[in-house]
């Protein structure tokens, strides 16, 4: 045996202990590291999604005021600014179901506070019942009081479930879908919506297509909570994983635009403008000069976050972007930099939006933000994950292409329309629209200004790209 060639030399002995002390250090973050979390921990069911699988159809009867409430609303109720002759002849009986309203009483919320699907339902009953009663008035000039009856409860139950205490996406589309057939999964096909402001098929139609994106992003939430339980990203095996899981993502995406699209052969854009979109509206809607709501018995009612529901506040569509990590904020610095309009654009609306999310599924998108691993670092140290990743930033951008084509059709070149058929009423509206336009651009429903805005995110994500 050659001895002398058999010992190791100072520079190797040197590497041997680097290597050695570099895995016991490895070993030791990873042991010292927080294990991931499953997505039920957050109230994301596995079939499902943000939707939950089993949803509360009615409170206990303790509540029976409100459920009957909202069971009469959309009968005797229309909107207080539509002056069409069915609207009027509700007049009636609209002031008798906003009087009993206001003398109604103020219910305790304390025998639901520990059941998550109780306080869903009444949050969703309630709010739906404010803008009920908001909505169904006559146009005034001043700031709108809501009455303690709803108030109260409403904005107890909202600090329980960490929610806005106004409609949110979640009560129009989480919390409001219902089994047609209990016994079968949840589907497309076997769901409908319990409550409807408008009652037309048309708003009906609106939550089915976000329904639809959120039952299809289901995998999309399985496949990020796969990547934070993989024990490596460094090994052959899980490259391959991610990458072929990136792929599915774009695709994934690709299905999501068919489905956003999807809306435009159920729900008439002048139907939607006119008739459902006003219900929609929040105490912000017209922006800085909104008169405001004040809420009767509450106290701190001036802190309290009242836009109305959009699909920024989709907890799916969130969870994409912060897995990719696209900067909204414009925070860091990517290529192309922002344009001008970017820069003037609201860059605190998705993390605003968060509020209008069930408290869970906040606490799902902040734990994705502090996950010690990152997808897009990953994929920039992994020249074989840059291409899949970059697919999968140009799908979600893709998507906002077409959210953005949708929103100008519904939104933007509606309200250039006029609400009635009758050319005495129309030209008495295209006068209204005149006296507005001097108001400011298109708004949302929760008061932003909706192109610049949705462009905006757009851009924001085509940066993201490696």
């Amino acid at each position: 045996m050659d001895y002398f060639h058999s010992v190791l030399t100072p520079p190797e002995l040197l590497r041997m202990g680097t290597s050695a002390l570099g895995d016991i250090f490895q070993k030791l973050r990873t042991l010292s590291l927080e294990p991931p979390k499953a997505n039920s921990e957050f109230d994301i069911d596995r079939d499902t999604g943000f939707i939950p699988s089993q949803p509360l159809e009615r409170l206990p009867t303790a509540f029976d005021f409100w459920e009957r409430a909202l069971s009469e609303a959309p009968d005797v109720l229309s909107l207080g600014e539509d002056t069409s002759e069915e609207a009027e002849a509700k007049r009636e009986g609209s002031e008798l179901w906003r009087r009993r309203i206001r003398e109604g009483p103020v219910l305790s919320t304390a025998i639901i506070e520990g059941d998550m699907r109780k306080l869903q339902r009444a949050h969703h009953v309630l709010a739906f019942l404010m803008h009920f009663y908001v909505h169904s008035a006559p146009p005034a000039s001043g700031a709108f009081v809501i009455p303690k009856s709803i108030a109260i409860p409403l904005v107890s139950v909202s600090r329980l479930l960490g929610i806005a205490p106004v409609v949110t996406y979640a009560d129009t589309v989480l919390w409001n879908v219902v089994r047609i057939n209990p016994s079968l999964p949840m589907t497309l096909d076997n769901l409908e919506f319990e409550h409807l402001f408008s009652g037309t098929d048309d708003e009906a139609e609106f939550y089915r297509a976000s329904a639809g994106v959120e039952l299809r992003g289901v995998e999309l939430l399985n496949i990020i909570e796969g990547f934070h339980s993989l024990p490596s990203v460094t090994d052959e095996a899980s490259i391959w994983k991610i990458s072929r899981d990136l792929q599915r993502v774009a695709s994934l995406v690709d299905e999501l635009n068919d489905i956003v699209q999807s809306v435009r052969a159920g729900c008439d854009p002048h139907t939607f403008y006119w008739q459902i979109r006003p219900w929609f509206r929040g105490a912000d809607a017209e922006g800085t000069s909104s008169p405001g709501w004040i809420f009767e018995g509450v106290l701190d009612a001036d802190r309290l976050d009242l836009s109305g529901p959009s699909g920024g506040q989709s907890s799916l569509v969130h969870a994409l972007d912060v897995w990719l990590d696209i900067d909204h904020k414009l925070s860091q610095k990517r290529y192309p930099a922002p344009s001008e309009d970017n820069k003037k654009a609201d860059h605190g609306f998705m993390q605003r939006m968060r509020r209008y999310m069930p408290g869970p599924h906040q606490d799902y998108l902040v734990y994705l933000e502090n996950a010690s691993r990152q997808l897009r670092e990953v994929a920039r140290q992994t020249p074989a994950l840059r291409t899949p990743y970059n697919a999968a930033v140009k799908a979600l951008k893709k998507f906002r292409d077409c959210h953005i084509r949708v929103a100008c059709l519904y939104v933007v070149t509606m309200s250039k329309t006029a609400r009635y058929a009758c050319p005495v009423m129309a030209a008495m509206a295209r006068q209204e629209k005149t006296l507005e336009s001097s108001s400011g651009p298109v708004r949302g429903t929760g008061g932003n200004e909706l192109a610049a805005l949705l462009k905006a995110g757009r851009d924001a994500t085509r940066r993201a790209e490696l």
